[in-house]
């Protein structure tokens, strides 16, 4: 019987030794694929802001490659981004919050499974499709509400939250039902009603999944490009409203990348150096906060 077994037990640790060489490949190729992009922005980004000056890169107001000598200022595209996101997250985010609450919580069955076949759909749109309905749709709502081109980061804002909701909403409704049927149960218990439980038990409790949603929600809308070239109406120039256009870091790089040369193409890859930083600082703050909320919630 030993000896039957024998080999039976070695052949089961040859596929774990092999499983473990796979997963270990997977993981090494992830890591170093962020390396290598790392690599390649930094290499080519630092030399180009060390040449321009930092202040000038960062805080500059000018983005002109023709000039002579050219200017290279993204302090303009910085606070699109800026203004875009925030707008996408004041808007997407309590809706996504609110929405996802409804699924969660308060939806019969058959409206859940449609709410999320919907959501779903919505995921897998290519940004191309939301851009033309914010050229065709948005655009020019917003030129007739203001008479203006339509064009503007209030279309980049409205266009972007609707492009996070299913980010929100998928990942909050995670959060929520993750909660231990307990706290609602025993919310029930001492009395408080079904709302009650929910808003000030269940989800409290899902705060820091809820959170970690919109930080995704956050980096889906900073990293978009297509959706946002298509309504932003392009402009660097420094915002000075949100029913005019501008210009995002990402639109910047997509917008000129195709004929730029030398010190212009290296100053563009330096704007993605910014556009990483960026997202960087932000996981950073929001992973604070997630951290404090926990040890502040006790769990």
């Amino acid at each position: 019987m030993n000896a039957i077994r024998k080999p039976q037990v070695r052949r089961v640790r040859i596929k774990e030794l092999l499983m473990k060489i796979i997963f270990l490949s997977a993981a090494l190729f992830s890591t170093a694929a962020v390396l290598i992009i790392c690599l390649f922005l930094f290499a080519r980004g630092i030399p180009a802001i060390n040449e321009i000056g930092w202040l000038n890169f960062l805080t500059g107001t000018r983005w002109k490659p023709s000039d002579v000598p050219p200017s290279f200022g993204i302090l303009p595209m910085i606070v699109g981004s800026v203004y875009a996101t925030g707008l996408a997250i004041a808007m997407g985010g309590p809706v996504g919050i609110l929405a996802a609450i409804f699924i969660s919580k308060f939806s019969p069955p058959k409206i859940r499974r449609f709410i999320n076949a919907a959501v779903g759909l919505m995921a897998g749109i290519p940004s191309v499709v939301y851009g033309y309905f914010g050229m065709v749709v948005i655009v020019p709502a917003i030129g007739n509400a203001f008479g203006v081109s339509g064009a503007s980061l209030l279309a980049a804002g409205i266009m972007l939250a609707i492009m996070i909701l299913p980010t929100i909403i998928q990942l909050s409704v995670s959060a929520i039902d993750a909660v231990p049927a307990t706290y609602y149960e025993g919310a029930l218990a001492v009395g408080a009603t079904h709302e009650q439980s929910v808003f000030r038990v269940v989800v409290p409790a899902a705060r820091s999944g809820v959170l970690s949603a919109i930080i995704l929600g956050v980096g889906r809308a900073i990293g978009e490009t297509m959706a946002v070239t298509m309504v932003i109406g392009n402009q660097a120039v420094m915002p000075d409203s949100l029913i005019h256009g501008a210009r995002t870091m990402t639109t910047n790089i997509i917008t000129e990348m195709g004929y730029a040369v030398d010190l212009h193409y290296d100053a563009l890859i330096a704007t993605g150096v910014v556009l990483f930083v960026f997202i960087l600082i932000i996981n950073f703050s929001f992973s604070i906060l997630k951290n404090r909320g926990i040890k502040y919630d006790g769990s």
